[in-house]
């Protein structure tokens, strides 16, 4: 069955599927159009994801503790102080425990890592800011962006661990250094912690699940990926099923369980769509 329309000006009838029409090709250019604009607009569209994650080995300690999860910023000429400085108020505004950045702080150019760095330090929680650096990071300058960060007050996790405790519990919190450049160590990462205690580990790109799986970590946060950054289907098959390579969200291996966010700024070009930037708010809970 074909989709009909009226022509106003003859009244005549005019089919959208009708050869030498032009009413395809108009509809169309609209659509683009509208598909443009919106691509354009929407990596000022900031959101906040609020996400309860259950965790089996999570010490009654820590119940309700609070994450907020940052990572591809991306601050370069595409992505502009104006927004950084948004997304930061919105995480301090999340009041969390600790805040956790994956990576990816800058693009290209050197001169945006003190800028970057800046901003990044005004991130206040509880017990502090942990970071791991991506690719970008290595492909600009990342002892520039590591030493910029510990003046800051952030901590930065370089193929290191530490026990994070709280009234008596503890977990083990990770960071490893990125895989795309071939220096993530995540048994060093892990060295010193005890099997039977629960770990987090932040890794820039999720590739690392699978060992982070055979490893025995229970939660890693993940960037890398921007979400897809200009995504046209859902992250679930039309059998219901997720896909295969997990672009955002949570996903799991086995017992392990990732989070992808789909970071804050852009690459390429400066557009998203279907997937725009975001804080993470995600709450640790005992296994139901």
């Amino acid at each position: 069955m074909r989709t009909q329309i009226r022509s106003k000006q003859r009244g005549r009838v005019a089919s959208l599927g009708g050869n030498g029409s032009r009413t395809p090709l108009r509809a169309l250019a609209i659509n683009l159009s509208q598909a443009a604009r919106s691509a354009f607009s929407e990596p000022f569209m900031l959101t906040v994801e609020h996400h309860p994650i259950y965790l089996r080995r999570l010490p009654k300690a820590f119940e309700g503790f609070r994450i907020v999860h940052l990572s591809d910023i991306h601050h370069s000429p595409f992505t502009s102080r104006e927004q950084i400085e948004r997304a930061v108020d919105a995480a301090n505004r999340l009041q969390p425990d600790i805040i956790a950045l994956t990576g990816d702080y800058i693009s290209h150019e050197r001169q945006f890592a003190a800028p970057c760095a800046e901003l990044l330090g005004r991130l206040r929680a509880r017990h502090g800011v942990f970071a791991v650096l991506g690719n970008h990071d290595h492909w600009t300058d990342a002892p520039l962006i590591t030493d910029l960060f510990r003046a800051e007050g952030i901590t930065v996790l370089v193929n290191q661990g530490m026990r994070f405790e709280q009234r008596g519990d503890a977990f083990w919190l990770a960071g490893v250094d990125d895989t795309m450049v071939g220096l993530e160590d995540l048994p060093l990462a892990l060295a010193g912690s005890q099997d039977n205690e629960m770990k987090l580990l932040l890794a820039h790109n999720p590739i690392i699940l699978r060992r982070a799986a055979r490893a025995g970590v229970d939660l890693v946060l993940s960037g890398h990926t921007h979400g897809g950054q200009v995504t046209l289907r859902s992250e679930r098959s039309a059998s219901g099923r997720p896909r295969r390579r997990l672009l955002r969200g949570l996903g799991s291996q086995g017992e392990t369980q990732i989070y992808v966010t789909r970071g804050l700024g852009t690459v390429v070009l400066p557009v998203r769509y279907g997937c725009p930037p975001e804080v993470s708010l995600l709450e640790l809970r005992c296994s139901r």
